[in-house]
Parts: C-alpha cells; structure tokens; sequence
C-alpha cells in the first residue's frame, strides 16, 4: 500500500482525536470519564478504544495521561539535565541522535532576494497522522511544511507562496510523496532529510536548536533561549519558534511554557497536544 493508502485512515482518526482534545482542554477541571469524551466524538468505548489503539498505539487511559500538566513537568525536569549535556557535549550529545538525520542549508532573506527568480519549489497535499499537510521541496531540500487548517488548502499554498515570493511553484505530488514519508512513516524517519531554510541569524539558530530535543521530550522556552547563549531572551526565542517553517520535523512543538501548559502553535494547540502525547506514546512502547 502506498504511503498515502496507509495515511487517509490517520487522517481521519486524527479528526477525531482533535475533537476529543479540545473537549477535554475546555473541561479539564472537571476531568470528563472516557465516556463521555467518546460520547462527545460519537463512539462507542470499544471504538473509542479501538481509535487510540490505531492511532497511537495505546489506550485512551494511557494516551490522556499524557496530556496531563503533571506528566509535562515531569518531562521538563528530565529534559532540562539532558538537553544541558546535550548542548554542553555537541555532536556527541544524546539528543543529537534525532538532529544527525536532518542537515540544513541555510539562508537569510537577503540572500534569498538575489536568487527567488531561479528558485523552483515543488509542492504537495499529503495525508500524516496530525492532518493534511502542504509539504514543499526544493532541489537540496524540504523548505516549508504547514498543516491545513479550517481555512483549507488555498490559504495553506497562500502562506507558503508568501513565504517564498518569487520562486516559481509547481504542484507535483507524486515528487513531495516520497519526503511525506520519510519524516512520518515510523520505519522510513531516519532516513537522512536535507532541509533549506529561510531566515534571519537568530531564527535559524533556534531552529537548529531545536532540533536537538528528541522526540518525547519538552522544554521550556528559556532552556532554548539559554541554549543559543541568549537566556534572557525566551520572548524572541517564541516568536522564532513562531515561525517555524518545517513543522513537525523542526519540533517547535516540542517547547512548552515552564509552568507545564503546552502553550501556543502555529497550528493549534490541540494539534501540539497531539504530537506530544503521539511522541509520549511511542517512547512508552519502547520503553
């Protein structure tokens, strides 16, 4: 089955897995039962059950314990004394391991302003266990990827033509299909993945930090901006993480406010929510 047959199922299971996060985000004081969050989204408990089992590969129960603040402090307790020897010991760091797949070419706007007319960006639709992404490529590399909001696919390419104004877009699916699958196909992710990234010094130095946070970790905006030697500047380090141009593969969702709330997402936070409790669950398989 191609990478697309296997995705459309999670496509549609993460439809329903955002629906029963937002739920329990606007009732999280109250603690709702499994039951009636599956009420909520319209199933059963056994097909409630059945959709995590899918989706995440464990229960319900297990998955929204990873959702709590407790188990995101928890999380930045660890990740804090790893990501100080991970940043202190560079490329021999234990949370290299996930960066040592990714290479990034990177280039600021002015550069890009001398060659946007020479540049051709091929663009796709493609299904992922977080929703429909827009992913686009270069010739060296992956430049954008956005998740598709409520607005859909028109404002999704609107963003990304903006983001590159100049470079010649072309739709060619069957070309972005197989990156798709290299950064969301569990045994194809560590596949070596070439990035071409676009912005200011400061930027591309908090996304290049970022890429050191393995995957089921969190941490706080000022363990970032500490680690780009800034540690008073955890307000710019947000708004670079802001605009993350390669969601999911540059883990901005991955940083979360010190106080364990998961905090804001370009492309909402229940979609944050998601990936980390996601990640949470495939270390918890692991383990």
């Amino acid at each position: 089955m191609s990478y697309s047959g296997i995705y459309i199922q999670a496509v549609e299971d993460y439809a329903r897995i955002e629906q029963a996060i937002i739920f329990l985000r606007q009732n999280f004081q109250r603690q709702p039962s499994l039951k009636e969050v599956a009420d909520k989204i319209g199933l059963s408990e056994y097909h409630f059950q059945r959709l995590f089992s899918r989706w995440a590969g464990i229960s319900p129960k297990r998955f929204l314990q990873f959702l709590t603040i407790e188990h995101a402090k928890q999380l930045l307790a660890q990740s804090k004394s790893l990501l100080e020897v991970t940043y202190d010991a560079g490329l021999s760091g234990p949370g290299r391991l996930h960066d040592l797949f990714v290479t990034c070419e990177a280039m600021t706007p002015g550069e890009y302003k001398q060659q946007a007319s020479g540049l051709t960006i091929r663009y796709g639709f493609h299904p992922s266990p977080f929703g429909e992404c827009l992913l686009a490529v270069t010739e060296r590399g992956v430049c954008a990827l956005n998740f598709v909001l409520d607005d859909g696919r028109e404002a999704a390419l609107a963003a990304l033509k903006d983001s590159w104004a100049g470079a010649t877009l072309i739709e060619t699916p069957a070309e972005t299909e197989p990156f798709a699958a290299r950064i969301f196909d569990p045994v194809r992710h560590q596949q070596a993945l070439p990035l071409v990234l676009k912005g200011t010094n400061f930027q591309i130095k908090v996304w290049e930090a970022l890429l050191k946070i393995p995957p089921g970790a969190v941490v706080s905006y000022e363990t970032v901006a500490a680690s780009v030697g800034q540690p008073k500047a955890a307000r710019a380090v947000g708004n670079a993480v802001g605009k993350n141009p390669v969601g999911f593969v540059i883990p901005c969702h991955r940083v979360i406010r010190k106080v364990g709330n998961v905090g804001d997402y370009q492309w909402g936070a229940p979609r944050k929510q998601a990936m980390l409790g996601w990640e949470s669950s495939q270390k918890f398989k692991l383990d």
